[in-house]
Formats: C-alpha cells, sequence, structure tokens
C-alpha cells in the first residue's frame, strides 16, 4: 500500500484544490496538493515538502481531517488528508496545470481523482451542518 498525504488548505468558506497535468497519471483530474511519504519521512513532513514543490509554499500542518484507503489498477493508496494553513508564499503553478479555491457547493462542478470521493463527501456534509 502506498501513502499518500495531502492537504485541505482553506480561505475563508474556500479550499485548495489543483489539476494534475495531462501527462500524468490521471491526468487533468482535480486532486488536493499532497504526494506519496518518501522512506524516513513523517506523513506531516512529507506533506510539507510536497506542498514546497509542488506549489512553492510553507504550511503549518494541523490534525487529521480525514483518511481513506482506495484501490486504483495501478495502486492501492492510504491517503490522509490533513488541515493545513499556508504560513508563508502564495501557491505556484510548479507541478499543476491549474489551481483554484472554491466552496464545497461547486465540489460537483469538477472532476477528482476517485480516491477524493469519500472526502469531498464529507466536505458537503460538514458545510450543510455547519456553512463557513
Amino acid at each position: 500500500m502506498t501513502q499518500v498525504v495531502a492537504a485541505l488548505i482553506r480561505r475563508g468558506n474556500r479550499f485548495l484544490i489543483c489539476r494534475r497535468p495531462a501527462h500524468k497519471t490521471r491526468g487533468l483530474l482535480w486532486e488536493f496538493v499532497g504526494g506519496k511519504v518518501e522512506k524516513g519521512e513523517t506523513k506531516q513532513q512529507a506533506l510539507a515538502r510536497e506542498c514546497m514543490e509542488e506549489l512553492a509554499v510553507e504550511i503549518a500542518v494541523g490534525p487529521v481531517y480525514m483518511q481513506v484507503v482506495h484501490p486504483y489498477p495501478d495502486m492501492t493508496v492510504e491517503l490522509t488528508l490533513f488541515d493545513a494553513a499556508i504560513t508563508a508564499g502564495e501557491p505556484q503553478l510548479l507541478e499543476h496545470c491549474e489551481i483554484a479555491w472554491i466552496t464545497p457547493q461547486e465540489i460537483d462542478n469538477y472532476d477528482f481523482c476517485p480516491a477524493d470521493v469519500e472526502i469531498l463527501a464529507k466536505l458537503k456534509a460538514d458545510a450543510a451542518i455547519s456553512p463557513r
């Protein structure tokens, strides 16, 4: 199983999503910023590294928002999504072809990676319970 981490970065009632480049696996699908945990890293260290590599931002990693296991044809991922906040920098397109700040109500307008489906349902449910 491949350990993957991602960041739920919010600004007000919006959160950051990133679109994968066309040439990558699951190309042009939307996702949360993040990536694989490398040997010797904690999940939090991996997430901080990935955010710097992909967006050129420093983050403060908060608590786990949700964890899911998803089987893809080429691998099974254990995805841990952390609440996170940008502490330095402004997101740049270093790895992705597009970024967007969306509300939970706009989720259905985007095609996300299948591993994110359960997380997105939780975000929509949480927004319905306590809108920001």
